[in-house]
C-alpha cells in the first residue's frame, strides 16, 4: 500500500502498488466490437448454368488461370467447388478489395461455388498489422464483412472463417502440415514468397523477421486445411499458391489447387502500380464521401490517348464494365454529344484516338463509382452497429 495526496481535498489516497497503471491499461485496452452472426445468410444454392455459361462467367476473373482443363473438370464433377481467399484485416477497405472482390465472388457464386473467406487474424498479427493488437485486427475483420454485405456480395454461398478459431479447433491437423511444408522446402524457396506479406524479395536476411518464413508455410497450408479447390486471390499472392502446387508433387496426400489470380488495381497517382492504404490519395475507400471520390478521380493520372498504367481506364475496365457493362459519357454537343459505350474495347479505342477526352471520362467514372459505393455509405450511416464499428476503425492508425 502507498498513499498519494488528493489535489482537491489535500487528503491521502491509499492505493495498492501498481493499481493506477493497471486501471490505465484496462482503460486503454481495445474492445472487440460485437456484430451479429456473420454467416447467418449462408445457405448454399447450386448453379443452374451450363458448363459453357459458367466458363464465360469466370473467364474475366483470372488475369492468370492455372489451369483451364482442371477448372473444366472441376465444374463438371463437383456441385459446390470450394474457393478461398485469405485476407489480413488491416485499415480501411479500398475499392479493389471492396467492389472488385464482391464482383468476382458473385461470379463464382453464380457458377455454383462456395466461397470461403479466411479471416487471417493470426496472419495479420505475424505481419504486425494494427500494431499487433489482435482485438483491433478482429474489429477490422468485422468491418470488412460489413462492407461486402452492403456492397452487394451474394452471401448465400459465402462463409467467413476466422483463422484463430478454426486452427484452434484442429491444431494437430493444421500444424503438422505446416511442419511438413517447412521440411519439404528450403529457405530460398520460402523467401521468394515474401511478396505475399507486402515485403520485397531482396530484403536483407538480417532484417527479415522469422515470421516471414512462418507465414508462407501457414498460408500454403490454409489451402489444404480448408480443402479449397480454387485459390482466388490477387496476382501478388501467386507465388505461395504455386508453392501449394509444388507441394502436391512432394506429398502423397495433397492435391493441386486451381489458381485463379485476379488483376491488381493501380493506385490513382502516376507510377503507382498498386493501391496503397497508407497513401489516402492513392485509393478510393469504400466509405469515402461523394466529394472525396470526385476530387480523387479529378486529380488521378490520366493523360490523353495514353492507356499504359492509366488508373482511370483500369477502374473503368475492371469495375465499371464489370458491374454495369456500360458507361454513359455526357458531353456538350460541340464536344461530340452524349455517347454510351457498351464495351470497354470500344471505349479504349476512342480514348486512344482522342475521340474520348479524360475531361469527359473522369466525371462519368466518378458518377458510377459513387453510385456503387452509396449503399455502403448508407449502411454505415443507418445501421447503428456498423456505424459504431466504423467509428472504432477510424480511430486506428493504419499500418503497412
Amino acid at each position: 500500500m502507498f498513499a498519494t495526496i488528493d489535489p482537491l481535498t489535500g487528503g491521502l489516497i491509499w492505493e495498492v502498488e501498481g493499481q493506477k497503471e493497471k486501471e490505465q491499461k484496462e482503460k486503454n485496452k481495445v474492445k472487440y466490437v460485437e456484430i451479429k452472426d456473420v454467416n447467418i445468410q449462408f445457405n448454399p444454392r447450386p448453379s443452374r448454368l451450363s458448363l459453357e455459361e459458367k466458363l464465360k462467367l469466370l473467364e474475366p476473373i483470372g488475369e492468370e488461370l492455372i489451369n483451364k482443363d482442371e477448372l473444366i473438370n472441376l465444374l463438371k464433377t463437383k456441385t459446390f467447388p470450394i474457393c478461398y481467399d485469405g485476407f489480413e484485416p488491416s485499415g480501411r477497405m479500398h475499392i479493389a478489395q471492396g467492389l472488385l472482390r464482391a464482383l468476382n465472388v458473385n461470379r463464382l457464386v453464380d457458377a455454383g461455388c462456395i466461397f470461403i473467406f479466411w479471416v487471417a487474424d493470426w496472419f495479420a498479427l505475424l505481419n504486425n498489422k494494427m500494431g499487433g493488437d489482435l482485438n483491433k485486427i478482429k474489429n477490422v475483420g468485422r468491418y470488412f464483412i460489413e462492407v461486402w454485405k452492403a456492397a452487394g456480395m451474394k452471401m448465400h454461398n459465402v462463409k467467413f472463417l476466422w483463422a484463430s478459431d478454426e486452427i484452434n479447433k484442429r491444431p494437430n491437423d493444421y500444424w503438422l502440415r505446416v511442419l511438413d511444408l517447412a521440411r519439404k522446402f528450403n529457405v530460398s524457396r520460402i523467401k521468394r514468397c515474401g511478396q505475399i506479406m507486402g515485403r520485397n524479395d531482396d530484403e536483407q536476411d538480417d532484417k527479415m523477421a522469422v515470421a516471414q518464413l512462418f507465414y508462407p508455410c501457414m498460408q500454403c497450408n490454409d489451402i489444404f486445411f480448408l480443402e479449397a479447390d480454387i485459390c482466388q486471390l490477387g496476382m501478388d499472392q501467386r507465388k505461395v499458391n504455386m508453392l501449394a502446387r509444388e507441394y502436391a508433387d512432394k506429398a502423397s496426400d495433397a492435391y493441386k489447387p486451381i489458381i485463379m489470380s485476379h488483376h491488381m488495381m493501380m493506385g490513382l497517382l502516376e507510377g503507382q502500380v498498386k493501391m496503397s492504404k497508407s497513401d489516402l490519395n492513392s485509393a478510393i475507400f469504400m466509405e469515402d464521401s461523394a466529394e472525396d471520390v470526385k476530387k480523387k478521380i479529378k486529380n488521378a493520372y490520366c493523360p490523353p490517348q495514353v492507356i499504359k498504367d492509366n488508373p482511370v481506364l483500369d477502374y473503368t475496365k475492371e469495375i465499371i464494365f464489370g458491374w454495369r457493362n456500360k458507361l454513359l459519357i455526357q458531353r456538350k454537343p460541340e464536344n461530340g454529344g452524349d455517347k454510351e459505350y457498351i464495351s470497354y474495347a470500344e471505349l479504349e479505342a476512342d480514348f486512344i484516338s482522342g475521340a474520348l477526352h479524360p475531361g469527359d471520362l473522369k466525371p462519368a467514372v466518378t458518377l458510377v463509382l459513387n453510385e456503387l459505393i452509396q449503399p455502403v455509405r448508407d449502411h454505415f450511416t443507418k445501421d447503428p452497429e456498423a456505424r459504431a464499428l466504423l467509428q472504432e476503425i477510424r480511430s486506428y492508425q493504419v499500418t503497412k
